[in-house]
């Protein structure tokens, strides 16, 4: 019999670490299994998802940008997760059917694990943001401002989502952080690859509380330029690994029927670059 394997898609995919993480788990666990990662350009997702329908050792996938909308009309169902989200970022395998999920609610909640509430920022507004909605819709945050280019897609959200809040360009993020306890980056402003953060933002971090939390979902690099203005002000700042990890243990459990043990946490982080 074939071993289990899983992997991730994006469309770019080159950066991504859950290769490592997966992989750790999987040697921890004494697993036979593997996980890879995937590059799938948007027109493509059709003729992927055809293609890995067929092979009965391949137990599903994580989704990364920018496919965490597009990949719902090639799946069978969605999860409770993914129907609250709107949004998708790992495919599982039931027998013959896709499942759509959304795990990376878990993962904002890991990285916010503590804080106490207030004012949030949220920096995006595709797929990604619409997990950090949730979660701060479960924790009761409020009100919410996102800065976004699209100021429709952040209103959507806020409705979406019944926050109560406002929409703010990226001139004004000033504007958006006066009193903010939270920032949170859901874009890819600052990954390796792509546009940097604007100085607006960078700027705007003056602006928010002294004991505010600054929280950047990249991961590549581990210290984006986000929180190194955040480092250098003081302000609590939590890299993109911390989501990632915790987004990643449910997944694995579906991919590799397992839970992934928590002992060894510290050398894993080690090993993605903390």
């Amino acid at each position: 019999m074939t071993a289990a394997w899983a992997e991730v898609i994006g469309d770019p995919v080159a950066q991504s670490k859950s290769p490592v993480i997966h992989g750790h788990w999987l040697e921890a666990l004494g697993i036979e299994g593997d996980f890879l990662k995937t590059r799938v350009e948007p027109p493509a997702l059709g003729s992927f998802f055809a293609g890995r329908r067929a092979r009965p050792d391949w137990r599903g996938c994580s989704v990364t940008i920018p496919h965490k909308l597009a990949v719902i009309p090639h799946l069978d169902a969605l999860d409770p997760s993914a129907t609250a989200t709107g949004a998708v970022n790992c495919v599982r395998r039931d027998g013959p059917r896709l499942i759509g999920a959304n795990t990376d609610v878990e993962g904002v909640a890991a990285a916010l694990e503590g804080w106490s509430g207030g004012k949030a920022v949220l920096i995006g507004a595709g797929g990604a943001a619409r997990a950090a909605l949730e979660a701060l819709r479960r924790l009761g945050a409020g009100p919410v401002a996102i800065i976004a280019r699209d100021r429709t897609a952040g209103s959507d959200l806020l409705g979406r989502f019944r926050l109560a809040g406002e929409v703010h360009s990226f001139a004004e993020a000033g504007q958006a952080t006066i009193g903010a306890r939270l920032i949170i980056n859901a874009s890819p402003l600052g990954m390796k690859g792509m546009a940097g953060m604007p100085g607006t933002v960078l700027d705007a971090l003056a602006k928010v509380e002294d004991d505010a939390r600054v929280f950047d979902m990249v991961y590549a690099p581990v210290e984006t330029e986000l929180l190194r203005r955040a480092g250098s002000m003081s302000l609590g700042a939590v890299t993109g690994l911390t989501m990632l990890v915790g987004q990643a243990r449910a997944a694995f459990g579906w991919f590799f029927g397992a839970e992934p043990p928590k002992a060894g946490d510290d050398a894993l982080m080690r090993a993605l670059g903390a």
